[in-house]
């Protein structure tokens, strides 16, 4: 039974083509990104989400080819996100465009970590094998099938979580920056409060001493 649960697992794979990628955007920086689907009705997953920097959100745009040649459409869009993951149907065959967009941005870099995956919508058909009945094979292909929904579900919560570990981890960090200025601050304020009071009290006797005489 472990021949043709290889051969499923491989087919599967053959069928499904993903990218995941980190990228640092520079600020008013906009970047895009191409995946090719070549079948009609393939399904299109999208994901992405801001690691660090400003407020952890994003511009960004899907493009899609147009009915009319050398056309877009836009399939995506939204502004201002921190993650997104979304999944759509691709009814055209051609070329796909996902945009990041960090314009709203002056001074700050921000890291997007972000993954594209086609997955066309014919699904595998196990081999036979001897002595084998179209209803053992049918059940191990459902339950290969749902353990593949549920790492993916895996990976989905593992980004999400270092997402929000990111997060706090810049969150604290800035803390501490302010923290730390608002100390040095406080103690140039004291210091210059003190140097005031000595001058007062300088100028002060001085000042006593020449109505004296």
């Amino acid at each position: 039974m472990l021949g043709p649960i290889i051969a499923l697992l491989g087919l599967l794979a053959a069928f499904t083509s993903a990218t995941a990628l980190t990228y640092k955007m520079t600020p008013n920086e906009k970047e895009c990104f191409y995946t090719y689907v070549d079948k009609v009705n393939s399904k299109v997953a999208f994901y992405f989400a801001v690691q660090s920097g400003g407020d952890f959100d994003i511009n960004y745009a899907v493009y899609g080819p147009g009915k009319e040649p050398g056309k877009e459409r836009v399939v995506l869009d939204g502004e201002k996100e921190r993650q997104g993951d979304y999944v759509f149907t691709a009814t055209d065959v051609g070329e796909y465009r996902f945009c990041f967009d960090n314009t709203m941005s002056t001074f700050s870099d921000k890291i997007v970590d972000f993954e594209i995956s086609v997955e066309n919508e014919p699904r595998a058909n196990l081999p036979q094998k001897a002595g084998a009945s179209t209803e053992q094979l049918s059940g191990v292909e459902e339950t290969i099938l749902k353990l593949s929904g549920q790492v993916s579900t895996l990976i989905r919560q593992q980004k999400y979580f270092r997402t929000r570990e990111n997060r706090n981890f810049s969150t604290v960090r800035s803390t501490e920056k302010r923290i730390f200025n608002l100390n040095v601050i406080e103690g140039g304020l004291m210091v210059a409060m003190a140097g005031l009071q000595v001058f007062i009290v300088k100028m002060f006797f001085t000042g006593g001493r020449k109505g004296y005489v």
